[in-house]
């Protein structure tokens, strides 16, 4: 499926610091914990897959990316309770804050998936207008950094992950996204 925002599979990237790794006990970081990670949500994303698809064609969203984000901030739900998450100011799969958002649906259902994908969107569209020469994919990573912190906070590409939770946000969604594609998203 054709994303209109960049191709994840073109995106540099360091993946998860030592912190994000120790999530789950690795011993190792960067790409090889990211994809650790990310096999280690699999059982629970396959769960989602169809609609994490469904919803990836109707915003034109690369259904790899939308998984990453839900792995990274739910780990597909496992870190949720009752649907929340980050002390009970997040909510769903895609950890929505309800401070800046109203979220919408269930915590696990398409309308949820489709309102945290369009957020997304929003702020790629934002990164853009801010950054015009970035190229698209790095224009798609700053989306992916805001998504976790904010527009204002995206300054330079080369520390796009600095004061992002872990400090390594984008480029470890971007490498779990990277795996999922590989695997059936």
């Amino acid at each position: 499926m054709a994303c209109i925002y960049g191709d994840v599979m073109k995106m540099d990237t360091t993946g998860a610091s030592e912190k994000t790794a120790k999530q789950d006990n690795l011993t190792v970081q960067g790409v090889d914990a990211s994809h650790m990670l990310a096999q280690h949500d699999l059982n629970r994303m396959n769960k989602y897959r169809d609609l994490i698809i469904r919803v990836g064609r109707a915003h034109q969203m690369d259904p790899a990316v939308i998984s990453g984000i839900i792995s990274r901030e739910s780990r597909a739900g496992a870190a949720l309770t009752d649907g929340w998450g980050d002390h009970g100011n997040a909510f769903g799969l895609m950890q929505i804050d309800k401070r800046y958002h109203n979220p919408m649906g269930e915590w696990d259902s398409e309308q949820h998936v489709s309102q945290g994908t369009q957020i997304l969107i929003e702020l790629i569209n934002e990164i853009k207008r801010k950054f015009r020469d970035w190229p698209k994919e790095h224009q798609f990573k700053g989306g992916i950094a805001a998504y976790n912190f904010g527009v204002k906070n995206v300054q330079t590409y080369e520390h796009l992950d600095v004061g992002t939770t872990g400090n390594d946000y984008s480029s470890d969604v971007v490498a779990r996204a990277q795996w999922f594609k590989q695997n059936g998203f």
